[in-house]
Formats: structure tokens, C-alpha cells, sequence
């Protein structure tokens, strides 16, 4: 089965690369783009009887930061 993990900055916490993100795309003469907040997405093939217990251990464990950082599974 596969999975993914969207990883992102929970809110208030800085973000340093969608800040270069978003500077680079005003150089480049992009108008109108508000705030960027950069994440992370994480595709992932496991057993089709992984439940999501040991999805979310994965997570919590290993892919994303529970201090500044959310995440959201999806089954792809």
C-alpha cells in the first residue's frame, strides 16, 4: 500500500526556507504570492496490513518533530 506523509511547520514557528521561497520568487518578478510555508512530503510503500497505530509511531518517531512540526497521513 502506499503512503503519504505531509510534514509541515506548525503555526507561529519560523520558517526560514519559505522565506527564501518567497524572496527568490519576487526577484523573479512573481507578484501576488502571499506567505510560503515549505514542508516536506514523505511517499512510502508498506505492508498492506500496517495499521495506522504503526503509521503514526513512524511518524512520530522518526519523520516529523512533534515540537514545531504537524503531520497528515493519507492513503495513497
Amino acid at each position: 500500500m502506499k503512503i503519504n506523509i505531509f510534514v509541515t511547520l506548525k503555526p507561529g514557528v519560523l520558517d526560514p526556507q519559505g522565506r527564501a521561497i518567497h524572496h527568490a520568487l519576487g526577484s523573479l518578478g512573481f507578484e501576488g504570492v502571499g506567505d510560503v510555508r515549505a514542508g516536506k512530503l514523505i511517499e512510502m510503500e508498506v505492508a498492506d496490513d500496517t495499521d495506522d497505530q504503526a503509521l503514526d509511531a513512524m511518524c512520530r518517531q522518526l519523520l516529523a518533530n512533534t515540537v514545531i512540526e504537524n503531520y497528515r497521513i493519507e492513503r495513497a
